[in-house]
């Protein structure tokens, strides 16, 4: 492994305030409503579309220019936590977002609708800054079952917030959802400026210098570089998934409105469940051999999705079953690559983290960009293959690195994880 840098002008050590039960419930509320942002959009496209007078697949570069969005805040923002005090940070980010929502909802065309998202994208990035914050204000015993607690907040607001936002804009047009959004991520911020512990940040380092260590991680390290691989391959396939699958529903296959997209979604609540288990499996038998299972569901997932094209009851069946399976394999190969990424340092938590999502969701917004397209050109069979090409790429190297993970327990006498290799 590579030895990693540590900033060399940190401030004195403090005790950090500790973080109540009610608080860590609170953020991950935050975490939600945050996340959420990034994913109703993809329900209420189509309403986008017939809104504005545009085709449905350039609607869809609404969700595109979001995901992109984020990306770029994870890359530029993330790092700050690492150099803001985490209440100015958070409460700002919150702030510009509700700022952000309340512009798409006023946009006059698809122009500045399209302008709108990349903001709020960039500035929605409070998930990955809370995380760190709470890993560094609850005891070590606790940091698990915080960081799960957190999990379940954003993925529930992933879920969520597709149902809500399809529903309410099929009831009330396709800006009323921004318009909620908006004033709920305003009210969040003023409660979080009044609520959140003050905390002194623990690096005085330059910005430039957080940005440029992100980079470096990157370059130095083949496990990051190997999770990142994965991971954007992966959510790249779940983000075609939800808007290929938004196009289908309204579609004459099923001619059902947007709130069928939420509806969807809420079927795949049940990850929310799988995810503590998937880490105690981690746990047992190591991120290499989970990520190739992953994988494998993946394709699986590719297969049972593709009898959705079918329409009727087994469509429906179908496309619930498949999306349920694509979405816990999807979560679940996050959480070994993490594992992974934050076994090679101590200090550089953060900035490994940012490297890592930044490349996620470029992958994501490539993967929604390129579902619309796969729809528009092929149909939903377009979309299916798209899923099982995108996850084909990382088959061999996952494969390969489970052999040896498998092979390695047997040296051990089956005791213990090993240690990521290269």
């Amino acid at each position: 492994m590579t030895e990693t840098r540590t900033d060399t002008a940190s401030p004195p050590a403090a005790a950090a305030p500790a973080l109540s039960r009610r608080m860590v419930l609170l953020l991950a509320v935050a975490c939600g409503v945050a996340v959420g942002n990034l994913y109703f959009p993809q329900a209420v496209s189509p309403l986008v579309a017939s809104g504005l007078g545009v085709s449905a697949d350039t609607a869809a570069f609404v969700v595109t220019a979001a995901q992109f969005g984020y990306a770029v805040g994870i890359f530029l923002l993330v790092p700050l936590g690492d150099r803001v005090p985490y209440r100015t940070l958070i409460t700002t980010l919150f702030t510009l977002t509700g700022l952000g929502l309340l512009g798409a909802s006023a946009a006059p065309g698809l122009p500045a609708l399209l302008g709108a998202s990349v903001l709020v994208g960039v500035t929605t990035v409070i998930a990955p800054v809370v995380a760190p914050m709470a890993a560094g204000l609850v005891p070590p015993e606790r940091r698990g079952a915080v960081t799960g607690t957190l999990l379940s907040g954003s993925i529930g607001g992933m879920l969520l917030s597709r149902a809500f936002g399809g529903a309410l804009g099929e009831w009330l047009g396709w800006r009323a959802p921004y318009l909620v959004t908006a004033a709920a991520a305003l009210v969040i911020a003023l409660v979080l400026a009044r609520t959140l512990p003050r905390t002194e940040p623990p690096s005085r380092g330059r910005y430039p210098a957080l940005l440029a260590e992100s980079v470096r991680l990157l370059r130095a390290e083949p496990l990051l570089r190997l999770s990142c691989f994965y991971q954007a391959a992966v959510f790249g396939g779940f983000q075609a998934l939800w808007t290929g699958a938004a196009l289908l529903l309204t579609s004459d296959t099923y001619a059902a409105g947007a709130s069928a997209v939420g509806v969807l979604a809420l079927v795949n609540a049940g990850t929310m469940l799988a995810t503590p288990m998937a880490g105690r499996q981690i746990d047992r038998r190591g991120p290499d051999v989970v990520n190739a299972v992953c994988m494998a569901a993946v394709l699986a997932a590719a297969a049972v999705l593709a009898l959705a094209g079918l329409g009727g009851a087994t469509g429906l069946v179908a496309l619930a079953a498949g999306s349920l399976l694509l979405d816990v394999a999807m979560q679940t190969g996050m959480i070994a690559n993490q594992v992974r990424i934050f076994a090679l340092s101590d200090e550089a938590r953060s900035r490994l983290n940012t490297a890592y999502m930044t490349c996620a969701f470029i992958g994501g917004a490539a993967g929604s960009s390129l579902g619309a397209l796969a729809y528009t050109t092929c149909g939903w069979p377009g979309v299916c293959g798209l899923i099982a090409a995108l996850t084909l790429v990382t088959v061999p190297t996952a494969a390969r690195r489970a052999r040896g993970a498998r092979a390695g327990r047997r040296g051990q006498g089956g005791r213990g994880t090993p240690r990521p290799g290269r």
